[in-house]
């Protein structure tokens, strides 16, 4: 049996030496027999079979350009990306897909909106619990003249409409909220927001990088103008994919970020002013939209709705053993009907990135520790600088596998990680 190792080693050596904690045999072993994913709020693991097979099967029977030439591979090719878009807006109420630009990840989609729309003398509005794929564009455009305002949430991540509404002015041009905090899984009031924009005539754009996939979006119900997403976690397509539903019109309101090749009107040198093409220049991630393709269609036969049941029941489970735990702090709303399977802990004393590392080494368990690419919602919470362990469970997650963390957390909390 491995023995145990002292965590109270700094965080920093500790990672410095992660690359050569496991052998090839151990990580084999790890995989197949031990490992508990327990970081799907990053990426979701392990992708379903129909992902990879599209992606497999893409490779080997529509390896042309799209939109580039006219024989069958790049035909073939096209309409990989003609049924990603199908998939997608079926998934999100959308009644026209080429309203969907796709994208690398949902990063990029937030700088199209965001770079794209805003302009000096614009004022923009978001929260205090945003990624910072929303606020480092925002941040950036300050120096510019963009004005910005951040509105602050409850200590538990919760947004109030009204303070939204209270905020607009008459130069307000956007709001950028997050759908739910990628920290807490605070779920947003989207929809009351969205109403609110509606009726001020203020474009909104709404970051789903955590919940597309895995709660229902209507982006006509919700009046989002502005939907960005990742493909690669509970879409449950590959690494760099993802997307930006643009409202009809708001094209001739929003520059590329971007401009070259679309494979249409190569005549012009002038980019494109029709959707998706005058954002979607350059050789698509074919091969990418493909298992993007196939892991929304997997959402759609599973339900979002049955997911979210699963999902949700799994974070009671966890939220209901981990409050009796000694010395352990749960953060955010502590009820899993209003947050995604997102759940951030800490234990008393020790450093987070000690315990997420414990969890792997020793246990199997595979969790992030840290900020989270987000320092504004860990100072709304009260963890910066040192953050916490996040915890977010999906679809592929058992109870067995719950209970299986409580323990090792029940373990470490009691030990207080002694060598």
């Amino acid at each position: 049996m491995r023995a145990e190792k002292p965590l109270r080693e700094n965080p920093e050596r500790l990672f410095a030496r992660r690359s050569n904690a496991f052998s090839s045999h151990e990580v084999n072993r790890i995989m197949s027999e031990a490992l508990i994913y327990f970081d799907n709020a990053a990426t979701t693991f392990p992708k379903p079979a129909v992902t990879m097979e599209a992606m497999a099967r893409c490779l080997r029977e529509a390896g042309g350009s799209p939109g580039r030439s006219g024989h069958r591979l790049s035909i073939e090719a096209g309409r990989v990306l003609f049924n990603a878009r199908e998939s997608l807006a079926g998934l999100f109420g959308i009644s026209d897909s080429l309203r969907i630009i796709l994208t690398k990840n949902a990063t990029e989609a937030l700088n199209i909106a965001i770079c794209g729309l805003l302009k000096p003398g614009d004022h923009v509005i978001t929260s205090g619990m945003e990624h910072n794929s929303v606020m480092r564009p925002l941040r950036a455009l300050e120096p510019g003249g963009v004005n910005l305002t951040v509105i602050s949430c409850s200590p538990a991540g919760e947004l109030d409409p009204a303070d939204v509404a209270r905020a607009i002015r008459k130069d307000t041009r956007a709001i950028v909220l997050t759908h739910a905090s990628n920290v807490t899984g605070t779920i947003m009031p989207v929809a009351a927001v969205g109403r609110i924009a509606r009726e001020r005539g203020v474009v909104f754009c709404v970051d789903a990088a955590q919940t597309a996939g895995a709660l229902p979006i209507d982006v006509q119900a919700m009046q989002i103008d502005l939907l960005a997403f990742t493909g690669h976690k509970s879409l449950f397509g590959p690494q760099g994919t993802g997307g930006l539903y643009m409202r009809k019109g708001l094209e001739k309101e929003i520059a590329p970020i971007m401009r070259g090749g679309t494979g249409s009107h190569s005549e012009l040198e002038e980019q494109p002013d029709f959707m998706p093409d005058c954002y979607e220049s350059g050789t698509p991630n074919t091969v990418g939209m493909a298992g993007l393709d196939a892991g929304a269609g997997f959402v759609a036969n599973r339900g979002v709705e049955s997911i979210r049941v699963h999902e949700e029941r799994l974070t009671g489970l966890f939220l209901a053993g981990i409050e009796n735990i000694e010395g352990v702090r749960v953060y955010g709303l502590k009820d899993p009907s209003r947050q995604m399977p997102v759940v951030s802990i800490g234990i008393r004393g020790l450093d987070p990135a000690a315990v997420s590392m414990a969890l792997d080494e020793r246990f199997g368990i595979m969790t992030r520790p840290g900020l989270h690419c987000a320092p504004a919602a860990h100072k709304t919470i009260e963890t910066y600088p040192a953050g916490t362990i996040r915890f977010s469970f999906g679809f592929f997650n058992t109870e067995e596998q719950v209970g299986r963390a409580l323990e090792a957390i029940r373990e470490l909390a009691g030990k207080r990680i002694r060598p």
